[in-house]
């Protein structure tokens, strides 16, 4: 059990990222003083979303260069911080080395932040965002699952640097940081695993892989329909809370499922369908053989395919809610507001 004291600073690492910049706005607005560990400090471009958040927010915020791939790069945003937020981890499928794109920085980020912890003398805990994909690699796993539901429980065993290599980025990291936390007694782990992050971000512009799944709705790439993917969802929103939860509730501990809905790109869209009658929102799913067909030129390898089209996807976050008093918006509000945001924006063009 540890008690943060929230008149210390807390660090954040990836601070400028999708799930991050959320997390920052309710620590700021919780009047906590951020350390924001970011690769470029100096780039305007992408600081000015949280600092104008921070200019009327009873919080501070203080920037620190940080890279995950740089031994001691987060030693100095760690100092007297009592609790550290690890979001920082790439998510993108389009990778051209996965050990150099997706697994070092995972890893070694990992690393590199937990040793800054030990270093400050100060830190008693980090809550190191995860995923549900360090759970399971392929919708097909949860078929030998108990109850064919994913729990916090279960290990993904399946993904490996030739298949699905974000997800063995994933689980390879969350392992490291349950082996670390074991070999030292200064601060406690708590991780978050959130299914597939929707919502509207600080920045309209994220880099986050969802933002191109919700353009190509948007904008007719999926008019002729769209891959049977079941997933879970869950708002940024509602992620940025139960980092919060889990960083400031003493008892929380061990892994948690960050999940609203179970649902699929087809329901997401069949959600937006009634607001939003003049665009090309995918209505059918695309045949299966079409997808396998397809899909290496959409950065989609046929095993992939095989393994995730078509198969049920169920979470259980029921742990999320009891611990974390977790109270999850409804999806299709999520999706609305997401959708209204990026064409606000002028990310989806207007209809």
């Amino acid at each position: 059990m540890k008690k943060i004291d929230q008149s210390k600073p807390v660090m954040v690492t990836g601070a400028t990222g999708y799930v991050a910049g959320r997390l920052v706005e309710k620590l700021l607005q919780e009047g906590i003083t951020v350390h924001a560990a970011v690769r470029s400090p100096d780039n305007k471009k992408k600081t000015k979303y949280l600092d104008e958040i921070a200019a009327n927010a009873p919080g501070e915020i203080k920037y620190f260069k940080a890279d995950l791939l740089e031994d001691g790069s987060f030693d100095e945003a760690a100092k007297g911080c009592e609790l550290i937020f690890h979001t920082a981890s790439p998510f993108t499928l389009a990778i051209k080395d996965p050990q150099k794109d997706l697994v070092d920085p995972a890893l070694n980020g990992t690393r590199n932040v937990l040793n800054a912890a030990t270093k400050s003398g100060t830190v008693k805990r980090v809550v190191v965002t995860s995923s549900c994909a360090a759970i399971y690699g392929d919708a097909k796993d949860t078929l030998s699952m108990p109850n064919q539901t994913l729990t916090e429980d279960v290990w993904n065993t399946t993904s490996s640097l030739a298949h699905q290599p974000y997800s063995y980025s994933k689980t390879l990291a969350e392992k490291e940081a349950w082996k670390m936390m074991k070999e030292q007694e200064q601060w406690d782990v708590v991780t978050i695993n959130p299914s597939f992050v929707v919502g509207p971000g600080i920045n309209p512009h994220g880099t986050s892989e969802t933002f191109e799944i919700m353009k190509m709705m948007g904008n007719g790439d999926m008019k002729m329909g769209a891959p049977d993917f079941r997933i879970g969802a869950v708002d940024v929103r509602d992620l940025a809370t139960a980092h919060f939860q889990a960083g400031f509730t003493p008892e929380a501990e061990g892994r948690h499922i960050v999940s609203a809905e179970n649902t699929s790109f087809l329901g997401l869209a069949a959600m937006l369908k009634p607001n939003y009658p003049n665009y090309p929102l995918p209505s059918r799913k695309l045949p299966k053989f079409m997808v396998w067909l397809a899909g290496p030129s959409q950065g989609m390898p046929r095993k992939m395919v095989a393994k995730n089209i078509g198969y049920p996807w169920k979470a259980d976050n029921s742990k999320s809610v009891e611990k974390l008093g977790m109270k999850y918006r409804p999806m299709k509000e999520t999706i609305n507001d997401f959708f209204a945001h990026l064409i606000e924006e002028g990310v989806i063009n207007k209809k």
